[in-house]
């Protein structure tokens, strides 16, 4: 039987947990092989039906919100749709990275399945993202042929806008690509990270979820720690 997902908030209308890597949010044609979601967890643990609000990239763990009514829901997804929702992330990137804001369109990724009916031609859309960094480390391996040692930052993002695979694409795009991103990542570091730091996921956490209470309209901030496999690369010394 599967553990119980950590519940992060929960009172009469919401319901936050801390999404494991690898769980989808709820089902998709894009991984039919899957049969455990977020949503049917969470619904079998408090007993009751729950809503989506938002969602995050099977890859990527952290808070996930969930309303317990379609009113609730509606509330919710007009603030995300108003960018009233302040969203928080953290990753471990290749390279160092300083501090800065990224105003890089993007153009909408489509999946021939899921997206049949969207417009192929369909022009960039505006993307900011803002970005810290929190941690650096130099690693005395050779992880590319060009350089005798390597680095990685870790940085704390946050998604002004809400494209897809946004803050994936855009540290792409800034040639310091998350470590774990098969599609817009470095196969090199991601293996040295397999197999020097046994790290199999993706490094994107969702770490701080600010919005107010659609009922109340009390702020209401969320937060999750770093996970401590992001950390654990930076107490390495060798």
């Amino acid at each position: 039987m599967k553990p119980e997902l950590e519940v992060l908030f929960h009172d009469e209308y919401l319901i936050a947990i801390d999404k494991p890597s690898g769980l989808l949010v709820h089902r998709s044609w894009l991984a039919r092989e899957a049969t455990e979601f977020a949503l049917q967890r969470v619904r079998d643990q408090i007993g009751q039906r729950v809503y989506p609000v938002h969602r995050l990239d099977r890859p990527t763990s952290g808070i996930l919100l969930f309303a317990k009514d379609s009113e609730t829901a509606r509330l919710l997804t007009e603030q995300f749709t108003e960018r009233l929702v302040q969203k928080r992330y953290h990753a471990v990137v290749r390279g160092y990275l300083g501090d800065g804001e990224l105003d890089y369109p993007l153009r909408e990724e489509l999946d021939k399945i899921a997206d049949a009916q969207a417009d192929p031609d369909k022009g960039p859309q505006a993307a900011v993202t803002r970005y810290r960094c929190v941690k650096q480390i130099e690693l005395p391996f050779a992880v590319s042929k060009k350089h005798s040692t390597s680095r990685y930052s870790l940085m704390e993002i946050e998604p002004l806008t809400g494209r897809k695979h946004q803050i994936r694409r855009h540290m792409s795009h800034l040639r310091h690509p998350i470590i774990g991103d098969t599609n817009h990542g470095d196969g090199r570091h991601n293996r040295f990270f397999r197999e020097h730091f046994s790290i199999q996921r993706l490094l994107l956490a969702a770490t701080q979820l600010s919005f107010r209470h659609p009922h109340s309209e009390e702020p209401i901030v969320i937060t999750q720690p770093i996970p401590t496999d992001f950390l654990r690369v930076f107490d390495a010394t060798s």
